[in-house]
């Protein structure tokens, strides 16, 4: 990986004159000649006539909405910057969701400035500004000398041609800051992502204020637009395509580990969108019973089964999050297909209590009596499966909930309120997982032996449709008998 440019040091024995030096003293080691030479000799590369990004009828529609929910005040919305792996480099940029989902820009350190004005009538509202970086300058030498320099990270958008892309006006977010110092009247930030620019309001907002600012932008995204359908259907779409990569390899991990799993689905993210959702859990034999397995370097076995949790996420950051539990060799052992088919069962009612109308809570409550009914019938917990649910007695083994919200997060809207998510209604157009599971962990000594080792959780993304609901990844065979086929048509 190079290094940017540093002042060459000169030989203690060096008798030649040293090379002379830009008169400006910005950048020691840097002959006049050379910089004047960097001046010029460059082609005009400015896009005109730009097509706005598909979502900006969207975006604009997003902006109205917030615009109207907050009359008469600043509203500042940051995208973030880069952050520190180590050292001197950087972890790849994914800006703030917020940001992403008013503008449809994904640039580093830009900002959605909403500014209150108020029309002749009398009528509230808000100027647009998306302040951004502009291209490098060329004539002070920014452009090949400095580490944020076009030579170093890439051609950037010029802000007129941001302001065909967006539908925003921009302007350059060097002058952002003194221009927030400067201002007046009640202001909104969204925390989090930018600390020069919450700096630089420090007097001006209140933590309740802007809380509510970000509680609102998340409870925007519970019911998804056209456009949203469109990017989730296509992120579950290259997801199926990733889980058959990873079926035909299987052989290659059983000879190395999980990790050729998860490369194997990576792969697949980064060809068709713009990475994974979330760190792919390539769980094998009892690492499917740890919920949260991202480590990804264990055996991977023939006769075992293989949790494998993941999902693509497309280039306008919009993740599928599918699970499915597969027998490494292609085929369930008795015990792993009573479990899975239990599971099945249970994802069956949950998807089943999926329409509009209904409470957020049913699916889970349908998939959780299910699992409570198979876990009495198997005499695995003491019944009637009423007192049980009551206790709570089985989630020992089911664990989690059944599901969330889904979305430009994996889990979306989290910031939404009680009363408007998880106890709230399903409408159409909302999005959210179904993925009851059963994990019988290795040393549990309650259950018998048969059963320890044993994690499947079956997992899909659900759209709430008019008239129920529509399952987007239901190009992923879910049922054992289907799952069994699948896998030999894709080995053979």
């Amino acid at each position: 990986m190079s290094e940017e440019l540093t002042t060459p040091e000169t030989p203690e024995n060096e008798s030649e004159e040293p090379i002379k030096q830009r008169k400006n003293g910005l950048y020691p080691g840097v002959s006049d000649e050379l910089a004047e030479n960097m001046k010029s000799g460059w082609a005009d590369t400015e896009l005109r006539d730009l097509k706005p990004i598909e979502q900006a009828e969207h975006t604009a529609r997003r902006r109205a909405a917030l615009s109207a929910r907050f009359p008469g005040e600043r509203l500042v919305i940051p995208a973030g910057n880069l952050k520190t792996r180590s050292n001197d480099t950087e972890y790849a940029f994914r800006s703030s969701v917020e940001y992403a989902y008013l503008t449809g820009n994904q640039t580093e350190d830009g900002v959605l400035v909403l500014e209150p004005t108020t029309s002749p009538d009398g009528t509230s509202g808000h100027r647009e500004t998306i302040y951004l970086l502009p291209r490098s300058d060329r004539e002070n030498g920014e452009f090949w000398l400095s580490g944020q320099g076009e030579l170093w990270v890439g051609r950037r958008h010029s802000l007129a041609e941001a302001e065909q892309l967006y539908g925003i006006p921009a302007s350059d977010v060097r002058e952002l800051p003194q221009k927030l110092k400067e201002a007046t009247g009640p202001v909104r930030v969204v925390r989090g992502y930018d600390a020069g620019i919450e700096a630089a309001l420090t007097d001006k907002v209140t933590g309740e204020r802007d809380e509510e600012l970000r509680v609102f932008l998340s409870e925007a995204r519970l019911i998804k637009d056209k456009f949203e359908i469109g990017e989730l259907q296509k992120a579950v779409d290259s997801t199926v395509r990733g889980f058959e990569d990873v079926v035909k390899v299987l052989d290659k991990a059983e000879a190395t580990s999980e990790r050729y799993i998860e490369g194997t689905f990576f792969l697949r993210a980064r060809v068709e969108g713009n990475d994974v959702g979330y760190g792919t859990i390539a769980a094998a034999g009892p690492h499917a019973c740890t919920l949260h397995w991202v480590r990804n370097d264990g055996p991977v076995r023939s006769g075992d089964l293989l949790l494998l949790d993941a999902g693509v996420e497309t280039h306008t950051y919009y993740t599928a999050d599918v699970t499915r539990t597969l027998p490494i060799s292609g085929r369930f052992s008795e015990i792993q297909k009573k479990i899975y088919d239990a599971v099945y069962e249970a994802q069956e009612a949950g998807i089943a209590a999926v329409k509009p109308g209904a409470k957020y809570r049913d699916f889970h409550d349908a998939a959780q009596r299910v699992l409570t009914e198979k876990l009495v019938e198997w005499g695995l917990v003491e019944g009637p499966v009423e007192r049980v649910l009551e206790l709570g007695l089985q989630r020992r083994w089911t664990l989690h909930g059944t599901g969330h919200m889904l979305g430009m997060d994996v889990h979306d809207c989290a910031a939404a309120r009680t009363e408007t998510y998880v106890d709230g209604t399903l409408e159409p157009g909302m999005v959210l997982t179904v993925e009851p599971g059963l994990y019988f962990q290795a040393d549990d000594l309650t259950v018998p032996e048969e059963y320890r080792g044993v994690g499947v959780r079956i997992e899909d993304d659900i759209l709430v449709t008019e008239d129920g609901n529509r399952n987007l990844s239901a190009g992923l065979p879910r049922r054992s008998d289907e799952v069994e086929a699948w896998m030999a048509s894709l080995k053979g």
